[in-house]
């Protein structure tokens, strides 16, 4: 009996337990609040105006950046369109003539001088030696010019110059053939273009050159092949490329230290293949081979002879090296049969008497000068015009 008595008040003991934390979590729980009743406006007050909210356009919502992927387009090649070549001499003058007043004005200076004592001549041989004229050229000048004066007398500014530009032109050669011969052949047995080996040692701009020339036939109405024969210098025939790509002349190339005879003969192959009228080869300037230059430039010629002959050879020859230009010109005129001279970097010297010399020193005409950096700064050479240029006006 005391056991269940027992039992009774342990279980009112924890049901009491139970209901006071029950209560005691409700007092610490807060009451919700009860619902607001609108207030409805008072006599004589206005109501309260309705606020709604802006509208939203186009101009402020944020949109999600987005990016349009535009396809490249493909790189178009223009074709430059080269200056034409008739009277570009002309153009070019003044600046031949900047770099040729030590010479010819020298020249017109001295000879005005009231009395022409012997003095006075030695300084007009040490000005044409300087030039680069030459000594024999240089003797038949001054013993013209002698005769000349004497004869003249009286001699103004303008009878100098005029004496002194004739006799200039005698020494230059007037009637000298500076055509280029770069028209296409025709007849019975098929058409074949013309073909023009450039020589010349590395560092004349013998390549620069090439690139110039098919810009200059270019202009004149030419379709131009180029071979890329200087297979020993390093970047060679990427440059002779661009050359070529910049006036749209297609450009024959073989590999890096390949046989330069092969690649022209491929030029010119390829040259009757396109019906072109003109094929420019561009020669090795030095070797890294045991087989010397010459035999090379020699074997070049000989194995594109057997398409036809060769109608021009044009050494380069760097107008600032004067008479050491010279000595080269002498070797490669033992190998091939120079036809024309292309002098550059007469812009930077006043050695313009080269031209007489260089002449004089193979027999064969200077064809063309350059006269910059500029892509079409190489030009025909008239031999009137580049002397105006050196006496000037």
């Amino acid at each position: 009996m005391e056991t269940v008595i027992l039992i009774v008040v342990i279980a009112l003991v924890a049901l009491g337990a139970a209901g006071y934390f029950v209560v005691g979590s409700r007092r610490k729980a807060a009451p919700p609040a009860p619902p607001r009743t609108p207030v409805e406006p008072g006599v004589g007050d206005e109501a309260a105006p309705t606020v709604e909210a802006p509208r939203r356009t186009i101009d402020t919502v944020d949109l999600p950046e987005t990016s349009v992927v535009v396809p490249d387009e493909p790189e178009v090649l223009v074709l430059e369109t080269p200056e034409p070549t008739a009277g570009r001499l002309i153009r070019l003058r003044a600046r031949l003539a900047r770099s040729q007043t030590t010479f010819g004005k020298g020249l017109l200076a001295l000879l005005a001088r009231e009395h022409l004592d012997e003095d006075t001549w030695e300084e007009i041989e040490d000005t044409l030696l300087t030039a680069d004229v030459g000594v024999a050229s240089t003797q038949e000048l001054v013993d013209r010019l002698r005769t000349r004066v004497k004869v003249l007398g009286t001699r103004t500014p303008a009878d100098l110059r005029a004496l002194l530009h004739e006799e200039l032109l005698t020494l230059i050669g007037p009637d000298l053939d500076r055509t280029l011969k770069t028209a296409k052949h025709t007849g019975e047995g098929g058409d074949r273009p013309a073909v023009v080996l450039v020589v010349g040692v590395n560092g004349t701009g013998k390549t620069t050159t090439t690139g110039k020339l098919a810009r200059v036939l270019v202009a004149d109405g030419r379709s131009v092949v180029l071979g890329a024969a200087d297979t020993f210098r390093a970047a060679a025939a990427d440059q002779l490329q661009t050359w070529g790509e910049r006036v749209g002349a297609h450009t024959v190339r073989g590999p890096e230290a390949g046989d330069p005879a092969s690649v022209a003969f491929e030029a010119v192959k390829q040259g009757i293949a396109e019906g072109v009228d003109t094929v420019l080869v561009d020669t090795a300037g030095r070797l890294h081979t045991k087989t010397g230059l010459m035999d090379e430039l020699g074997k070049v010629k000989r194995v594109v002879e057997k398409h036809g002959p060769v109608d021009e050879v044009l050494l380069v020859l760097d107008a600032t090296t004067g008479q050491n230009g010279l000595v080269q010109a002498r070797v490669f005129a033992e190998v091939v049969d120079i036809t024309g001279i292309v002098l550059t970097k007469l812009d930077g010297t006043a050695k313009g008497g080269i031209v007489v010399s260089v002449q004089r020193e193979l027999g064969v005409p200077v064809k063309l000068i350059g006269l910059g950096e500029g892509p079409d700064d190489l030009a025909p050479f008239e031999p009137s015009a580049f002397v105006d240029a050196l006496i000037g006006d």
